[in-house]
């Protein structure tokens, strides 16, 4: 048999086919970062991707440092919260292909529910494996009698990839894992069976892991009820700011800052509208940049907590106005079509403007609130204030108040916050809130106005001594009331004649509230963005109480749907957050006691702007003696 020699040809495509695989097996890995590895190896899957094929971190810049701080031997935890079209689910799948080619090492994925994660595995993970060449070859084929590889574990050298759903407590707190990356951590159960919250116990599986690694990615939900919002605030709460080609201040795009026009038109009781985006406008300089512009601008991540990076922890916020998939026309639109429904406008805030949602509807936080008052003169009241009214809330160690000024139209300002310390059955405390009550604000034209009514909640432990209290101040109109929830009670209802402590020589006229009307009286007249009629002013100035936790009070209830056995009803709630509500109660006192007082507003105008002139009185009469004041024009009943 005559024996065929190999050509130098086979001889070298043979020894490439052995010696190369060797060499490739021997050759140290590649050191890449994960923006680096994803540039190179990852392959967006056609199913999952408006844009299939390579992956290009330059698309999305503002992923490039959350994937780095990966790499980052000082950081063990990252939290990223996003808006929907903004690329969150595309980090986590970088940071998993990334750990299986380079890092290997068990990683524990979790998702709100198991329908989710198999969801998630089958539709994300399983195409990612499949399209990128370098994780194709290192995770084999599914096989359901494979316990090592089936929908929710996939195995690959050097570590094995467990997906499950924040219920699963088995999975939650079975074998050590280096890795932990959660999805949707907003929507996670609250605990894991029995056994506490989900987050905790796949944090416990790391411990023994001196290089363990942790990323919580979110949707933001509803405010101070929001896990990845606490999870945030611990971090270096970096957000993605771009320059103005104006002023060169860094800026993070929010809605607010958005100007832009738009027309409607009803087609069968539908509404449509026609959004045209007027640019972004800079809060620094005020100069319009058109959104062309502005998304070529420099943009880098500003920290507003830099120090946490010393415990490890970088944390990030991206809102659907970064998103080169998604153009400002089409999120103002969204938020249009919505903004009638709550339940609509959460989504639009959750998931495009990338904000917490506190349910109620367009009204302003706290933070609107607080950059809405002005600086008021110290020496007169406000231009346009005509009338003042009171309103006095009692609790079991304090009164509290509000002074409120009134003009045409129903505009009101706000004119002092107060806080009487003491038990209402101690008469101290009383004295003190005659001096609130009688206190002389003056007008530019030299005109003086009291407090013309005030109404006292007689609610709670103290209602007899609130009754005496107010026969007592009868002469000041100085009234107590009674609130009453629900829905179709008037606002102001009929005085009736209540005795106290059953002695029939003392009475008081007791006014009936409907609290529930008066609340969204104000919380309408908060809507008002211009000033004019119901619009609510409110002043800067120190020492009148107009701060943080007065808004926190005077924004603390909302309007819910409640199933009752009588059917679905809307009551006032309060929100998640709110310590207490006594601002709310207050001003809604002191608006009852304006519509008691029921004033004619043009007439009190064309009194109060008289000119003041001194009448000159004849030599021959005798001057007549002073025995009382006149009363103040503020003060006609």
């Amino acid at each position: 048999m005559i024996k065929k020699f190999k050509t130098p040809a086979q001889i070298k495509r043979d020894l490439n086919n052995t010696i190369k695989p060797a060499l490739e097996y021997f050759k140290p890995p590649e050191k890449l970062t994960v923006d680096e590895w994803a540039d190179k190896h990852r392959v967006l899957s056609p199913e999952s991707s408006a844009e299939p094929g390579p992956w290009r971190t330059s698309r999305t810049p503002y992923l490039r440092e959350p994937m780095r701080a990966f790499n980052d031997p000082k950081v063990s935890r990252i939290t990223m919260v996003a808006g929907s079209q903004i690329g969150k689910s595309e980090l986590e799948l970088n940071i998993i292909g990334y750990i299986i080619d380079q890092a290997p090492g068990s990683i524990l994925y979790i998702q709100p529910n198991l329908e989710a994660a198999r969801k998630f595995s089958r539709q994300r993970i399983a195409p990612m494996f499949r399209d990128s060449k370098r994780l194709k070859d290192k995770i084999r084929k599914t096989k359901t009698k494979e316990s090592g590889n089936t929908i929710l574990q996939k195995t690959f050298p050097g570590g094995v990839l467990t997906i499950c759903g924040s219920e699963s407590a088995a999975a939650l707190c079975s074998t050590p894992t280096r890795y932990v990356i959660g999805d949707e951590r907003d929507r996670w159960a609250t605990s894991a069976g029995d056994e506490g919250d989900p987050w905790e116990l796949s944090q416990a599986r790391q411990i023994t892991f001196y290089n363990r690694k942790s990323v919580e990615v979110s949707t933001p939900t509803t405010k101070d009820a929001s896990n990845i919002e606490s999870s945030f605030k611990e971090g270096t709460q970096e957000r993605w700011c771009h320059q103005c080609p104006h002023c060169g201040e860094y800026t993070n795009i929010v809605f607010d800052y958005i100007k832009f026009d738009y027309t409607s038109k009803i087609v069968k009781g539908k509404e449509f509208y026609n959004v045209t985006i007027l640019g972004f406008a800079c809060p620094h300089c005020g100069c319009i940049t058109s959104e062309e512009d502005m998304r070529k601008q420099p943009a880098k991540w500003i920290a507003e907590n830099p120090e946490a990076y010393e415990n490890g922890h970088r944390s990030f916020w991206l809102n659907a106005f970064t998103s080169p998939w998604t153009p400002w026309q089409r999120i103002v639109k969204k938020f249009l079509e919505a903004r009638k429904d709550p339940e609509q406008l959460k989504v639009v805030f959750n998931t495009l403007f990338g904000e917490l949602w506190e349910d109620r509807g367009d009204l302003a936080d706290e933070d609107e609130m607080l950059d809405r008052r002005e600086e008021y003169n110290s020496e007169y009241l406000p231009d346009g204030v005509l009338a003042l009214t009171c309103g006095v809330d009692t609790q079991d160690n304090r009164l509290e108040y509000e002074i409120v000024g009134h003009g045409l139209y129903g505009e009101t300002w706000g004119i002092k916050k107060g806080y009487i310390m003491g038990r209402p059955d101690s008469p101290q405390v009383w004295k003190r809130l005659d001096d609130a009550i009688d206190h002389i604000y003056y007008l530019k034209n030299g005109r003086g106005l009291k407090v013309t009514i005030t109404c006292v909640d007689s609610g709670g432990h103290f209602t007899q001594d609130v009754y005496e209290q107010c026969r007592l101040r009868m002469n000041k109109r100085v009234f107590p009331i009674k609130g009453k929830g629900g829905d179709g009670i008037p606002f102001v209802g009929k005085p009736n004649k209540v005795f106290i402590k059953g002695d029939k020589r003392k009475s008081v006229w007791l006014y009936s509230i409907g609290v529930d009307a008066g609340k969204s009286i104000i919380m309408d007249n908060l809507r008002v963005q211009e000033p004019g009629a119901k619009y609510c002013h409110f002043p800067i100035n120190e020492g009148l109480n107009y701060d943080m936790n007065f808004f926190n009070g005077l924004l603390s209830e909302k309007m819910e749907l409640s199933k009752t056995k009588s059917g679905n009803r809307w009551c006032w709630v309060k929100l998640p957050g709110h310590r207490s509500n006594e601002a709310l109660d207050c001003r809604n006192y002191a608006l009852a006691a304006f519509r008691i007082w029921d004033p004619d507003m043009d007439a009190i105008q064309k009194r109060l702007l008289e000119p003041i002139t001194k009448k000159v009185k004849a030599v021959h009469k005798p001057k007549k003696r002073v025995t009382k004041s006149k009363l103040l024009e503020g003060g006609e009943w």
